[in-house]
């Protein structure tokens, strides 16, 4: 571990730009800093776990992070980023995101510790309080439209013809008087966030310096994108969500564990708070041993366990060897359905095996052999497997006492062909 939390962020590749001072205040006092999450879903997803660690490895430092929540931000939409204006979303789903999200901040901020517990505000608390004439008065005056205009977050969207509303426009100054209200209310003199977030931050931090007449710090984390260059965290199917219900633990931990031999050290560093000779050996055996993904696999099992605890974690790698001939009893009807969904499947009447049905006709109907003679070939030389256990009797039936969770048989042929059975009735 460095000396410094900035010199750990550094070494970590987290530190896309900051206001000059920052490393010296972080050096010499145990500061207040905050980060934003918005609140437009129900759930975080993984790209906001880079904020979260870096507000974490604060914590760990010794300064005193706060987590707010956008409760009111949200109500009018950040355009930092965006190609186009979003819908404004119902205060009611608001609210019930802003719950939703606070418990998944816990795995990773100690709201209990005895020095420096983390908060958790929301902005909502005095943002909806405010009036409009004493605002514009008091915070509006102290930005120029030029300035505003000069912005990257105001200017790109103007560039467009979808151009700009101004209810997005003020965005920056709500932002800003967030950032006002936790420095007189909490003493909190640092604001970090995503890189595309520079603007409203520093505007925040030029506000304090000129109604309060001192000096705020600002510091921004680099967008994550793969060596590929595309986004990180988006999969076919969508956003890597930190909810077990949108992304199962099983699905979570895969996409970890699929990671590039390009990308995985620096996720290590990013994600993780494995020290420094570990993530460098770790690094070693990608260059050395490709093949063993050894790095790929720590990084999954760590990132699970943070997210989803120790017992999630098990059932995730009894999940992933389930696909590799590992035992299947034990795992959950939804479990099982996650692991073999991109196999290939039918579906079969549960009449069909009250009175038992031939696996040479199982095999065929699965599509697992082309035919009874090859099923049969296949069951003689060893290679047939139901719910991987071998089978090698080509008279055997199957039953519904074959069926896991009462609902599905798994068929294999070799290695890796496998084929899952669907049972209704």
């Amino acid at each position: 571990m460095k000396h410094s939390i900035f010199e750990e962020l550094e070494w970590r590749g987290m530190v896309y730009d900051r206001i000059e001072g920052v490393p010296e205040i972080l050096a010499k006092e145990k500061v207040t800093v905050y980060n934003g999450f918005d609140v437009t879903a129900d759930s975080l997803h993984i790209g906001h776990i880079v904020p979260l660690m870096a507000l974490a490895r604060m914590q760990r430092f010794g300064h005193h992070p706060i987590a707010l929540a956008g409760g009111g931000t949200t109500m009018l939409g950040d355009p930092s980023g965006k190609t186009a204006e979003r819908a404004l979303m119902p205060v009611e789903t608001i609210q019930a995101n802003t719950e939703a999200i606070k418990k998944q901040l816990s795995h990773f901020l100690d709201f209990d510790s005895k020095s420096n517990p983390a908060r958790l505000l929301n902005n909502a608390d005095w943002l909806t309080k405010l009036n409009m004439i004493d605002f514009m008065r008091d915070i509006g005056k102290n930005f120029t439209v030029n300035y505003m205009l000069s912005k990257e977050s105001i200017r790109t969207r103007l560039d467009r013809e979808e151009g700009i509303s101004f209810t997005e426009f003020t965005y920056m100054l709500l932002q800003s008087y967030d950032f006002l209200y936790l420095f007189d209310n909490y003493g909190c003199k640092m604001q970090t966030g995503g890189s595309d977030q520079w603007g409203n931050i520093t505007a925040g931090a030029e506000l304090i310096r000129r109604m309060r007449g001192t000096q705020a710090y600002a510091m921004v984390y680099p967008l994550i994108t793969k060596a590929d260059g595309t986004k990180f965290g988006k999969t076919e199917s969508g956003s890597v969500w930190l909810d077990p219900q949108r992304t199962s633990p099983y699905r979570f931990y895969q996409f970890w564990l699929n990671t590039n031999d390009g990308d995985v050290v620096n996720y290590l560093k990013y994600f993780t708070f494995l020290e420094h000779e570990t993530i460098d050996a770790l690094g070693d055996a990608v260059i050395n041993k490709p093949e063993e993904r050894e790095a790929q696999r720590r990084l999954a099992q760590v990132m699970t366990a943070m997210v989803h605890g120790e017992t999630a974690l098990a059932r995730a790698e009894q999940a992933s060897q389930a696909l590799f001939g590992g035992e299947i009893s034990g795992l959950s009807a939804e479990e099982i359905g996650d692991i073999f969904a991109e196999v290939p499947s039918c579906e079969l009447a549960k009449n069909n095996l009250v009175n038992r049905m031939s696996l040479l006709d199982l095999l065929v109907n699965a599509g697992v052999s082309k035919s009874k003679g090859e099923a049969r070939r296949s069951l003689q030389e060893g290679g047939i497997y139901i719910n991987n256990h071998r089978v090698s009797d080509v008279n055997r039936e199957v039953g519904v006492s074959d069926l896991l969770e009462g609902q599905f048989i798994i068929l294999r042929k070799g290695k890796k062909n496998y084929a899952l059975v669907k049972v209704a009735g």
